[in-house]
């Protein structure tokens, strides 16, 4: 399977090949800064498993990942983890935003409260076990 995606403006453009690790959504304090949002719903894939064409920043938003985003649109795009293994892709930014739904729910402990949870997916106060 392949799947492509990219930025507001499409100045960046990604293929992911083949399936995700998982699919999950992330309710910690850093995705809230990070993406603007209550939360990140991403897909997690091999990073050997993404391809990215264009001009994109990155910022170390913590020991172990960097954000990246599109310098000209400033779309918020992946969560790369530094150690090389693997990178979130933001699930709005496929072409097909349809093509994935989560599977659970983690850093439950940091969700912003009017936040309500309700979709029967499992929820992990940090990640999952």
């Amino acid at each position: 399977m392949t799947r492509e995606g990219g930025c507001l403006c499409g100045a960046v453009r990604f293929t992911c090949e083949g399936d995700p690790l998982n699919v999950r959504v992330c309710h910690c304090r850093n995705c809230q800064k990070a993406m603007g949002s209550p939360f990140f719903a991403r897909a997690l894939y091999e990073q050997r498993a993404i391809t990215v064409k264009g001009d994109t920043g990155r910022y170390p938003s913590s020991d172990h990942l960097d954000r990246v985003f599109c310098k000209q649109c400033g779309t918020r795009l992946f969560s790369w983890r530094r150690n090389g293994t693997a990178a979130g892709v933001a699930l709005a930014t496929f072409d097909d935003r349809n093509a994935f739904a989560p599977t659970e729910h983690i850093w439950v402990s940091e969700k912003i409260a009017w936040v309500r949870l309700d979709d029967g997916l499992p929820q992990y106060p940090e990640g999952p076990i």
